[in-house]
């Protein structure tokens, strides 16, 4: 799920040389790189010696042991994400308020897995764009729409959880299928329209800055507006998740003491739930928050802390349904389901899976 969204000025720099913005996407160490990269013909475009990016040439192993990585990633993540969302559609049982901001979150990860992933798999190791520039500024696009996508999941997530326990009653009353269906529409309304907006935004400001090289795909958001952006999709969003979980939290130890009869056990198990997406959130944070770290450092002048970031970020696709699996029985009741078919028997939706 990651965001190029970096904060300084780029500098001037020569019509005929691979712009230092492109040095994001090709994190990889020194060592591991080609003698011959950045000699000789290497370039993406080896007819156009004035106009092309350069072309990073990786060993055979390292290149092929680097797709094999990343392509392993995409697809497991691919997999696990369609398993969840074929569960939760399916199952009529799974069909609750806080299933479908899990089935939210669970479908800007298949998206990332599905399409993000495969890209930046193949210009990270190469460090060249071969689909265009509209492509490049679609790519763009929905990558930015899918890592909005997932913060508002996981604030929903959040608030869902806060509710739930910290105010029962409240939560029985209004959260209803209807209304959380309306919240992650608007969610996903609000991450098309403004993500949509700023690379409008930039793809304008890039055109009248010039100076890239064909063969490279960035989209920059920097200076004062890199600095808001960075406050609103990540820094904003994800403080309120580490408030409402606080205080689920703490809500939850304080019940905890309280659960002495047989009459708390819907109680009880509203905690438990709580604590397992409480799990999946503190993963979420784990990886975001050094990704932040990593990506706030300058591209071209730290390279391989961006590359980090921006990997992990899509990790944490992969591993949000694993810690379904891990944590979720009724999610690998319905996995055996699906798998063995009988997803396809009449009445299945209707399956106890619960239970």
């Amino acid at each position: 799920m990651a965001r190029r969204c970096q904060v300084f000025t780029p500098g001037p720099q020569p019509a005929s040389a691979p712009s230092l913005h492109l040095l994001h996407l090709d994190a990889l160490s020194p060592l591991l790189r080609s003698p011959l990269a950045g000699s000789g013909p290497d370039l993406c475009y080896p007819l156009l010696l004035n106009a092309s990016c350069r072309l990073s040439l990786q060993p055979r192993f390292t290149a092929s042991l680097l797709y094999t990585l990343t392509f392993s990633l995409a697809l497991l993540t691919v997999l696990l994400n369609l398993l969840l969302i074929v569960s939760i559609a399916h199952f009529r049982q799974l069909h609750t308020p806080t299933n479908l901001t899990l089935l939210s979150l669970a479908g800007s990860d298949l998206l990332i897995g599905l399409v993000v992933v495969p890209l930046e798999a193949q210009y990270y190791i190469s460090s060249c764009w071969f689909l265009g520039p509209w492509l490049c500024y679609a790519y763009y696009m929905l990558s930015y729409v899918l890592t909005s996508a997932s913060v508002a999941s996981i604030l929903l997530i959040s608030l869902d959880r806060y509710l739930a326990v910290c105010q029962p009653l409240r939560y029985t009353s209004e959260v209803t299928v209807g209304r959380v269906q309306l919240a992650v529409g608007l969610c996903w309304s609000c991450a098309v329209v403004y993500n949509g907006s700023l690379v409008v935004v930039n793809v304008r400001e890039q055109r009248r800055r010039g100076g890239s090289c064909r063969g490279e795909c960035v989209a920059l958001v920097d200076g004062p507006a890199g600095w808001v952006e960075l406050l609103v999709t990540f820094l904003a969003p994800i403080s309120t998740v580490v408030a409402l979980y606080l205080q689920v939290f703490g809500a939850a130890l304080f019940q905890a003491r309280k659960m002495r009869s047989s009459r708390t056990a819907a109680r009880r198990s509203e905690l438990k739930a709580a604590l397992r997406l409480g799990v999946v959130v503190v993963v979420f944070l784990l990886c975001y928050f050094p990704a932040l770290g990593f990506m706030s450092q300058d591209a071209s002048e730290d390279s391989a802390a961006w590359s980090w970031g921006v990997w992990l970020l899509y990790l944490n696709s992969c591993l949000n349904p694993l810690m379904y699996a891990l944590f979720y029985p009724w999610f690998r009741r319905t996995i055996r389901l699906i798998v063995t078919l009988q997803i396809l028997k009449p009445n299945s939706s209707r399956a106890s899976v619960l239970h």
